[in-house]
């Protein structure tokens, strides 16, 4: 392979580096390889388990094969677009490329670490029925790291790729790449979570409230669906979203980089990355609890933590022998350490990203974990009744709110005093680099991610196969413990949505200057608020995430209606309510795809066109503004209705582990009502507008030249107009009912 145009200006150590990093990538996919093997070793339980687990492998399949078909004109659709936005033939073949790789590669993270989690969920079930909580726990995550290094290794093999073909053109084509990652990512949050959650919903409100039957009772229609959802929206959706934070960190990064330190600025986010994957093999591995101590959370955070040192320690030591200019002058000792000509500012604010994950880790463990305070609090007021079980869960997610933008904000903080006194590029950069730091263990969080919904399933199979009493403890444990894991993640996810944003925010700005011949505190000067356009801008940003979330909402309810009304047609059926029959699992599968795929379109295209609009109808300043308020709304927003949900969600945990009368209870019912509540909060909507937000940065970056250049036509002012009035037309008529649903009511 050709090393970029000219290899010229790169020393022989670093043309090394660039082939270790790309062999570092394929040790990632290797290990995960080597994990997969591991867990489809391991035993498979009674055949009762296996058909549960065969009919949720089926139905999760079929979800995302249709899935995949209904997105895939879209996608084609796009590379071809994607060719016209660059100016130069094999910049613009690159870009389309890179977009369809990138989209392919989130698909690939998504399909194959949701397979092997419903392929893990039964051995972790057959482990716990073997009385092993240690070997439950390792399977569980173990699954989960699968995924976890699938993200990590195809990330930073395509970015890899991209920078050693193109070298410094590589930025325009990365942009293509990240791209094609954060739109699938958004569909398959979107369509995920809107299936999972109307089947969880409507599994609750049947089962639990109105005919008192367990969660995973085997005569509920919606079960198995419900377990479908868990791997569609959390495996599936949450892996394609850790995917794009990762690549568009990645693209932020490398295109800062190069207008701040060169080509130096590019290869040290590669360098860092690469010590990630080899810190996450090391830490994930390590994860695992005797049998005597039990203690999941522990032994996960142990994990966490010994990855999180032996990155430090590595980019560190990069960062000392790298970063060593010969025509810059000295630097404060802090950030020279007194070596002559050493330059560690990357190194420091590398390191608070890394802060920053481990901060928001404690941070969202504290709102959403059974032992904490709100948890405690949440499932108190559930003695009371259901309003006061959501008015307290609605008070910790605001709370919650507050504590995590202040963490991010002292970060961004951080990063730019640590570059004090340079031009704004350098502490453009420094923000990026924060990015890199906090996702540098996307290994480990995605793995304490999968092993969430990985539990929960496991947790159902036990139930509906009737395992002996301590098996079903061990499942309740770990799926309690997976409950905070998958919350700790989102708020990961969260947060580096944000720091990618604001880093891609910066990238537009460095964008429009090179396009006008600007300087970037000219650009800058522009996106002032005093600017009526600015400010038009900032408003309208500020409320897409409400109309995408209420987009988002609205449908889940759509759906959790329809399968209300079928579960409870199903359950008056005599032989199935005794258990004499099994009821029509498929049906409920299939109404929730369909509905999933059907409601999903109406915020793809919300997601798509209104930046476009924005830049088309307000010009570039106003399309400043709109991101900037779409990002502060959007983190306020996602993290008030993930960490709410979350503590929706162990309250209720908690009480069905026997606190306040326990199941069955009065205060069971109201903790049921507002884990249903918070549902589509924590699973739908608030995961959603993390590549919601991404999506929207990186429209504004592709569209940008199109944006300058006709910024001042009539011609493409009114056709943006007209636009709008179908976009809006099509956001406020409900989609129309389909044959299949008019039957499910006619029938109810």
């Amino acid at each position: 392979m050709m090393l970029i145009s000219t290899t010229s200006q790169f020393s022989q150590g670093e043309i090394i580096a660039l082939w270790s990093v790309l062999g570092t990538a394929i040790a990632g996919l290797l290990y995960a390889g080597f994990l997969m093997a591991q867990v489809l070793r391991e035993d498979c339980g009674t055949k009762l388990m296996q058909e549960i687990s065969g009919s949720i492998r089926t139905g999760a399949n079929a979800y995302l094969y249709r899935q995949f078909k209904t997105i895939a004109f879209l996608i084609l659709l796009l590379t071809a677009a994607l060719y016209f936005t660059a100016g130069e033939k094999h910049i613009a073949l690159g870009r389309a490329c890179a977009f369809l790789m990138g989209s392919i590669f989130s698909a690939t993270v998504g399909f194959v670490g949701m397979n092997l989690a419903v392929r893990g969920n039964v051995r972790v079930a057959a482990a716990a029925n073997r009385k092993s909580f240690s070997q439950a726990l390792k399977i569980a995550y173990r699954t989960g790291t699968i995924t976890g290094m699938l993200t990590d290794g195809l990330g930073l093999l395509g970015g890899t790729l991209i920078f050693m073909i193109y070298g410094e053109k590589a930025y325009e084509v990365l942009l293509g790449f990240g791209f094609g990652g954060t739109l699938l990512a958004l569909f398959m949050r979107v369509g995920g979570g809107i299936f999972t959650k109307a089947a969880d919903v409507g599994a609750d409100l049947v089962g639990k409230i109105e005919k008192n039957i367990p969660e995973d009772d085997p005569r509920n229609a919606a079960t198995i669906a419900d377990n479908v959802g868990d791997n569609v929206g959390d495996c599936a959706g949450m892996a394609a979203d850790i995917f794009e934070s990762y690549e568009v960190t990645i693209v932020s990064a490398m295109i800062l980089g190069w207008a701040s330190f060169g080509h130096k600025g590019v290869i040290f986010p590669l360098l860092v990355r690469a010590v990630g994957v080899i810190a996450s093999i090391i830490g994930t591995y390590a994860v695992r609890t005797k049998e005597a101590v039990r203690d999941a959370m522990k032994a996960i955070n142990i994990g966490f933590l010994l990855s999180a040192i032996i990155s430090i320690a590595g980019f560190s030591l990069i960062g000392f022998f790298y970063f060593r200019f010969s025509d810059k002058p000295q630097l404060p000792y802090w950030l020279s350490l007194g070596v002559p000509g050493l330059d560690m500012r990357p190194v420091w604010t590398t390191m608070v990203g890394i802060v920053l994950a481990v901060t928001i880790n404690r941070l969202t463990e504290y709102f959403t974990d059974t032992h904490k305070t709100p948890v405690k609090s949440v499932a108190e007021s559930c003695q009371t009744g259901h309003a006061t079980t959501i008015i307290t869960g609605l008070a910790v997610g605001l709370e919650s709110t507050v504590w995590a933008i202040l963490v991010i904000a002292v970060a961004i903080l951080i990063s730019a005093v640590i570059y004090q006194g340079t031009n704004p590029t350098f502490i453009a950069y420094g923000v990026s680099m924060c990015g890199i730091g906090m996702l540098t263990l996307t290994g480990n969080n995605i793995s304490m991610d999968v092993f969430g919904p990985v539990a929960d399933n496991a947790n159902g199979i036990g139930e509906m196969a009737h395992l002996n009493k301590d098996a079903r403890q061990i499942l309740a444990d770990l799926d309690a413990v997976g409950n905070t894991t998958k919350a700790i993640t989102k708020g990961i996810a969260i947060a580096s949505a944000v720091v990618a944003a604001i880093s891609l925010f910066n990238a537009y700005i460095t964008d429009i200057g090179t396009i006008t011949k600007q300087s970037y505190a000219e650009v800058a000067s522009l996106l002032s608020v005093a600017d009526h356009n600015v400010f038009i801008g900032l408003l309208i940003g500020g409320a897409i995430p409400f109309l995408f979330s209420s987009l988002t909402i609205k449908a889940v309810g759509r759906a959790a209606f329809l399968i209300v009304k079928e579960v409870r047609e199903q359950l008056k059926d005599k032989d199935v309510w005794e258990g004499k029959k099994l009821p029509d699992y498929a049906r409920v599968v299939s109404i929730c795809t369909a509905a999933a795929q059907k409601e999903l379109i109406r915020p793809g295209i919300l997601a798509i066109l209104t930046p476009l609009l924005v830049g088309f109808l307000l010009k570039k300043e106003a399309l400043g503004g709109f991101l900037a308020g779409m990002i502060l709304s959007g983190q306020l927003l996602a993290v008030f209705m993930a960490n709410a949900g979350g503590a929706w969600d162990n309250a209720k945990k908690l009480i069905e582990d026997g606190l306040f009368g326990g199941k069955g209870s009065e205060a069971h019912k109201a903790s049921v009502t507002g884990d249903t509540v918070g549902d589509p909060l924590k699973d739908t909507a608030g995961p959603a507008l993390n590549p919601l937000i991404k999506v929207m940065n990186m429209v504004a970056l592709l569209a940008i030249p199109l944006v300058v250049r006709y910024e001042n036509s009539p011609k493409v002012f009114w056709c943006a107009a007209i636009a709008g009035i179908f976009l809006l037309i099509l956001l406020i008529r409900n989609p129309k009912q389909t044959k299949e649903e008019l039957e499910i009511l006619k029938r109810a």
